[in-house]
């Protein structure tokens, strides 16, 4: 008997399983018709998916923007921070000259200074000197104050910048917020009617969807893009009336199951204990399935490529949860399975 997870509150459940059957005969093939009636559930999952993801995507680049943006506004401060030193510094050089000339006679005029110094030439070398030095300092007091000024005025953009991009983010984080709910809801009603579907033995036909071009640079390719493996292939438990017979990767409902290489589609079916799923003959003789699917959307004889889009993963049949259960075998049927994890390594994709 089938049981539902506890919550549906996470998008990825960590860690799922799946029921193992009772060897038998070849499975039931779907009787559905090409272009199900009823395709709209699984459009709007595919659609707020890829919503979703761009949402994250524009979440996270936004996030790290406001990171760079915050660290440039604090190195301007620290900037701005170190000129107001160097400005204190300068003032007190002024302030120290000017006490030196007050005691060096700097309240008496100075042609009353040449009358009574010993050597005038020489006080006229010095005080030219004072004034140099009076102007170098000024100058460099006016340089640092426009330094300054223009550092405040950068800092103070950044600041800003910070701010507009934090409040950004929040409108973001709300609308990415929004999305996963509106998907999480979809998810649960796709796999309703996957359910219903499955318990009235009238499974849906192919459901054609819009995916996103895929150009797979190798021969072969995980079944999910994005995942955490849960139970793996001979694993033995309580769950299972034998040993495990694949690998099952733990994604939400509505997840795009891919095929992991080029073949052809021998099976669709939807009844027993692997729920919906699909069978694909490779070159070379293997066979790849794909199950408790919540939909397909390809037709039993249909070629494919490596990484199109097979149907959409769910937890129909004899499921503790949504994951996608996935075997390699050296025939259609069950019992002839091998392990996906080291037949994935053969051929140079690390799981």
């Amino acid at each position: 008997m089938r049981q539902r997870p506890r919550s549906r509150g996470s998008l990825v459940v960590p860690a799922l399983l799946c029921a193992l059957i009772a060897l038998g005969g070849p499975p039931t093939l779907s009787q559905g018709a090409e272009g199900s009636e009823g395709p709209e559930a699984s459009a709007e999952v595919a659609r707020l998916f890829e919503e979703a993801s761009t949402a994250t995507q524009h979440y996270e680049e936004g996030r790290r923007a406001a990171v760079l943006q915050k660290a440039k506004a604090q190195r301007m401060e620290r900037l701005l921070e170190r000129e107001r030193r160097e400005i204190a510094v300068l003032h007190n050089d002024l302030g120290r000259i000017a006490r030196a000339q007050y005691r060096n006679g700097g309240d008496i005029p100075l042609t009353a200074q040449m009358l009574l110094a010993d050597d005038p030439e020489e006080l006229m070398h010095g005080q030219r000197a004072v004034w140099q030095a009076d102007l170098a300092l000024n100058n460099a007091v006016d340089k640092s104050r426009r330094a300054e000024k223009k550092l405040q005025e950068g800092q103070r953009k950044a600041t800003a910048a910070w701010h507009s991009l934090q409040e950004r983010n929040g409108q973001l984080a709300a609308l990415k917020q929004s999305i996963a709910s509106k998907l999480e809801e979809a998810r649960w009603k796709l796999q309703g009617e996957a359910d219903s579907s499955v318990a009235a033995g009238q499974c849906r036909g192919a459901v054609r969807l819009e995916q996103p071009e895929f150009r797979a640079t190798r021969a072969w390719v995980p079944p999910v893009e994005t995942y955490e493996l849960s139970a793996g292939f001979d694993s033995a438990g309580e769950r299972w009336a034998h040993r495990h017979t694949g690998q099952d990767f733990a994604v939400a409902i509505g997840t795009p199951v891919r095929a992991a290489g080029a073949g052809r589609v021998v099976s669709v079916s939807c009844g027993g204990g692997f729920g919906i799923e699909v069978v694909v003959e490779h070159p070379g003789g293997y066979y790849t399935q794909y199950a408790h699917l919540a939909a397909v959307t390809v037709d039993q004889g249909q070629k494919v490529g490596a990484g199109q889009w097979l149907g959409q993963s769910g937890t129909t049949g004899n499921s503790t949860g949504p994951h996608l259960h996935f075997e390699v075998r050296l025939t259609p049927y069950l019992g002839s399975g091998v392990d996906p994890v080291k037949w994935f390594a053969e051929r140079g994709v690390r799981l």
